[in-house]
């Protein structure tokens, strides 16, 4: 008999391993990432953000996609404006809409990041072959597009995301097509 789970009925093993995996590919990831960057754990992702998708947006969207509150987001910000990396930009005259880019330096370090978080990935994934990997894809595809039910899903989710990698430009991607689809179903 397989044991199972107290929550759902899945099998506890495979519940199980799915969420030690996450744990294990994030951590990797993660530090990856801030060691590319020298910069602390929410900096890495706020250039990538900054770099694919939230140029121009104020503090409150980049706070939104990084689980951060207003103060530490300003706070973040400042940093990375004291090092060089981030430029507030003349916007409009509400102060809590300036908005956001990245100078040069912020997107080579941008671009550092994700070279060094897609160099852990392909470590992890290095053990499958080439069949094995085209079905684990498939397979992510669908699971990311079924954790998505917003844009703001979408914007948390690829904070970390190379656009370019993705699809997202060509409407490859499952996360930006689950975030349309969910928006159509709002309308």
């Amino acid at each position: 008999m397989a044991h199972t789970s107290w929550g759902g009925g899945q099998p506890a093993h495979e519940v199980n391993v799915l969420g030690s995996l996450a744990l294990a590919v994030t951590s990797r990831m993660q530090e990856a990432a801030e060691r590319s960057a020298s910069l602390g754990a929410s900096a890495p992702s706020a250039l990538v953000a900054l770099d694919g998708y939230l140029t121009g947006q104020p503090i409150d969207a980049l706070r939104r996609v990084l689980g951060l509150t207003h103060s530490g987001t300003v706070r973040l910000v400042d940093r990375l404006v004291a090092g060089g990396l981030v430029e507030r930009r003349v916007g409009t005259t509400d102060g809590r809409a300036v908005p956001l880019g990245l100078t040069p330096a912020g997107r080579r370090v941008a671009r550092r990041v994700l070279a060094a978080r897609e160099a852990a990935l392909q470590d992890v994934l290095a053990v499958l072959g080439p069949e094995e990997r085209a079905t684990l894809s498939a397979l992510h595809d669908r699971l990311l597009g079924g954790m998505i039910g917003s844009r703001e899903d979408a914007r948390r989710t690829c904070r970390m995301c190379d656009p370019v990698a993705c699809g997202h430009h060509e409407g490859h991607c499952p996360v930006t097509q689950a975030a349309d689809a969910a928006e159509l179903r709002a309308i």
